[in-house]
């Protein structure tokens, strides 16, 4: 089983040939090709981090779709003086599909 650590939208995500990841917003067109450098990498037993042979691999994903997280409510309140805040936030997310580890 070939996998690869990749560093995407501030984090890092496990992935192999065919999985579906969700990572903070890409720009582009659904459809288009996004390449990441990966950190680390497992080939059956071959475990590979050196940073010389990690620059020659490169992980391809294709862009399925812009999303949005689910609500999240901020609710600021300060007791006997009247104050209350509410603010929301809805975080931009892409979906993306993995399509070669090479």
């Amino acid at each position: 089983m070939v996998y690869a650590i990749v560093r995407a939208g501030g984090r890092q995500e496990k992935v192999s040939v065919g999985d579906t990841i969700v990572i903070n917003r890409v720009a582009g067109e659904p459809g288009q090709s996004v390449d990441f450098t990966p950190v680390l990498l497992v080939d059956g037993d071959a475990v590979t981090s050196a940073k010389g042979d990690l620059e020659k691999v490169t992980v391809s994903a294709e862009k399925v779709e812009d999303l949005r997280g689910p609500k999240i409510r901020i609710l600021k309140y300060k007791n006997k003086t009247g104050y209350k805040k509410r603010q929301g936030h809805r975080q931009e997310l892409t979906r993306l599909k993995i399509t070669g580890i090479a």
